[in-house]
């Protein structure tokens, strides 16, 4: 009897248990349903915000580390050794948009460093090593025709920090058109481009004028950080001149401004390539090189200002 009695109360307790379950699941969707319907409300204030005139600021990065050490692991074919590999990206914006002109500046920095020691090899290097070095600056100035389009000048540096700072460095200057078909997308037209190469000693790199051509476009989806940039010159002079760069950062905060982060970039510049393959072949030329599109990319933690 006493063992009817418990299964009884077991069985009951079950089914009370799920019926609870079910009920709170019940009470729980139209909640769900008014959260959502709440945050639209807001999107809609935050995009009237985005809109009025004023200064817009904002940064987010990446910021990647991993470090190892061995010794005595003989399954390696270095059973002592120490490696690592750190580095860093920063996206920032400081856009000031009014009613008759805009001015929209941005900044990408995108710095590495990677080691390899192998202890037991005392002609190896132990010091870090310069991997990734991109460091862009742009900034562009428009009056505006109507709410999409406007007449430009634009301005956009490049080059790198690490090592062989402004050599090659690249400067853009022009003038043209600049269409803004939403308020998270720039696409610059300027016809009318000089690109001035900067380098030292007898190089390959020669400056030249030609059109310019950048679109940008940055967005934030509550916690999803997003821009691509690509920027593009081709040379009047010759295609040998021309180049083009592409690069995208993705940011996704998870706790208090700190999530993950990841961005990869594409770039074609022949000039860089011969100056490069120049090194180890010094007949190379344009017609003969093999140029391959550069790329890097990088993982780790982000954090959004």
């Amino acid at each position: 009897m006493k063992k009817l009695v418990f299964i009884l109360v077991m069985i009951f307790g079950v089914s009370s248990f799920a019926q609870t379950e079910e009920e709170l699941k019940a009470q729980m969707a139209p909640k769900k349903d008014s959260i959502a319907a709440l945050q639209a409300k807001v999107d809609a204030i935050q995009a009237q915000i985005d809109a009025l005139p004023g200064w817009k600021k904002g940064a987010f990065g990446t910021i990647g580390a991993n470090l190892s050490g061995f010794n005595n692991w003989y399954a390696k074919g270095t059973p002592n050794s120490s490696s690592g590999n750190i580095g860093f990206t920063v996206n920032a914006f400081a856009n000031l948009l009014q009613e008759k002109f805009f001015w929209r500046n941005s900044a990408n920095v995108n710095l590495a460093w990677v080691k390899f020691d192998d202890k037991d090899d005392p002609t190896d290097k132990t010091d870090f090593r310069q991997a990734n070095d991109v460091f862009n600056l742009s900034s562009l100035y428009g009056r505006k025709l109507s709410e999409k389009f406007a007449i430009s000048g634009l301005a956009e540096y490049r080059t790198t920090l690490l090592s062989n700072f402004n050599d090659p460095g690249y400067l853009d200057l022009g003038a043209g058109a600049t269409w803004t078909p939403i308020s998270d997308l720039v696409v610059v037209i300027h016809p009318l481009n000089y690109n001035f190469v900067f380098s030292s000693g007898e190089t390959v790199f020669e400056s030249s004028m030609g059109a310019k051509i950048v679109a940008d476009y940055t967005k934030k989806i509550k916690d999803v950080s997003f821009k691509s940039n690509l920027s593009l010159f081709q040379s009047y002079k010759s295609s040998d001149y021309s180049n083009w760069t592409w690069t995208n950062s993705f940011g996704y905060t998870i706790w208090k401004g700190i999530g993950l982060g990841f961005e990869f970039g594409l770039r074609d510049n022949k000039q860089e390539a011969l100056n490069y393959a120049l090194v180890d072949n010094p007949s190379e030329t344009f017609d003969s090189l093999d140029n391959k599109i550069q790329t890097y990319w990088m993982f780790g933690l982000n954090y959004s200002f």
